[in-house]
């Protein structure tokens, strides 16, 4: 025993450590070293708890032919109006539970894990997002149906068509016709859609491999995986000009006949450097940049003190748009999504 040990025996571990001038963490550090782990007390058993030869008998019912197949409470209740009480419906759980036998008796439906789609473009041409959405009718529970499909490189809308019903048919003729326009080539272009019944159907995916374009669908309820499509028909539906509702379906194919000019030639899209759709799809964007640089540069030259930071530069055009970027994928390399 150290002599700050004995000392705290007489006068008390704070008076022993101020006299010898030590720490009190050193002391208790001391005694806590020389203390012996103490051994788990078992907990004694409840009085009230069943005697193993109980516990036994309740687990052979449960086990036995007339009852391997039952719940619990079914058993607790045969028994009860057979005029036996061996236990409660908890206990014989618990009893269950410390054998590994309680688990769910029916078959549980699994989904499969489906793969993220992870999809590249480096120019126009190369990936397609289509989807199709709803316009309201001029009554309730009418609708005319959007197909839209989009350059996701260029954010061009390639092909579009306002039709009275959703089918595979109508969606074939879209697909087929804008591909025949934009020149599309065999093993050029992946088509991405979501999981809806045209986008999965037979002739359109019989379409796309005659085409020789490679389809691609999202997860099963995950709009994440179609960002494009999706945000290019909350652009259309926020317009100040469009309607509550349609009144016929010529309506419909109206307006859509000069939003969608509009949105390729005129709308200078965020995502793309403050460029138009068109400019980027067609191969305008550098023309368009190196003006717009020109201009930046004159502007900084009769007022540099406007400019605090460096000189005026516009955005730059994506290099590489990605629907679901690996982790790996450096996030400053072109405009990812």
């Amino acid at each position: 025993m150290t002599a700050a040990e004995s000392l705290a025996h007489t006068v008390g571990r704070a008076a022993s450590c101020r006299a010898l001038g030590l720490p009190r963490a050193s002391l208790y550090r001391q005694l806590g070293q020389k203390k012996q782990p103490s051994l788990p007390v078992p907990r004694p058993a409840p009085a009230r708890a069943l005697a193993p030869a109980e516990r036994a008998a309740v687990l052979e019912q449960l086990h036995s032919e007339r009852f391997q197949d039952k719940p619990p409470a079914q058993v607790y209740a045969t028994l009860l109006d057979e005029g036996t009480y061996l236990c409660s419906i908890r206990t014989m759980y618990r009893l269950l539970e410390q054998n590994q036998e309680v688990r769910e008796r029916r078959n549980q439906l699994t989904h499969p894990r489906y793969q993220k789609p992870e999809l590249l473009a480096t120019g126009p041409n190369q990936v397609w997002s289509w989807d199709i959405t709803k316009l309201l009718g001029p009554v309730k529970w009418t609708y005319f149906y959007l197909y839209v499909i989009l350059d996701i490189f260029s954010r061009y809308v390639v092909g579009w068509m306002v039709a009275p019903g959703e089918s595979a048919a109508l969606a074939k003729r879209l697909i087929g016709q804008t591909c025949r326009k934009q020149g599309i080539a065999p093993d050029q272009l992946t088509l991405h859609a979501d999981r809806g019944s045209s986008m999965r159907s037979k002739p359109v995916a019989f379409l796309l491999a005659d085409l020789g374009v490679t389809k691609s669908h999202s997860r099963p309820h995950v709009s994440d995986d179609n960002p494009f499509s999706e945000s290019q028909f909350k652009t259309l539906k926020y317009r100040p000009e469009f309607p509550d509702r349609f009144g016929c379906i010529q309506d419909a194919r109206s307006f859509c006949q000069h939003f969608f000019p509009w949105y390729n030639i005129e709308h200078h899209h965020s995502g793309i450097g403050l460029l138009t759709p068109e400019m980027l799809h067609h191969g305008r964007a550098e023309e368009v940049i190196r003006r717009r640089q020109d201009i930046l540069t004159k502007a900084y030259g009769r007022n540099p003190e406007r400019f605090v930071r460096t000189h005026p530069k516009p955005p730059d055009k994506p290099t590489a748009v990605w629907i679901n970027p690996p982790a790996a994928t450096n996030p400053t390399e072109g405009n990812l999504h």
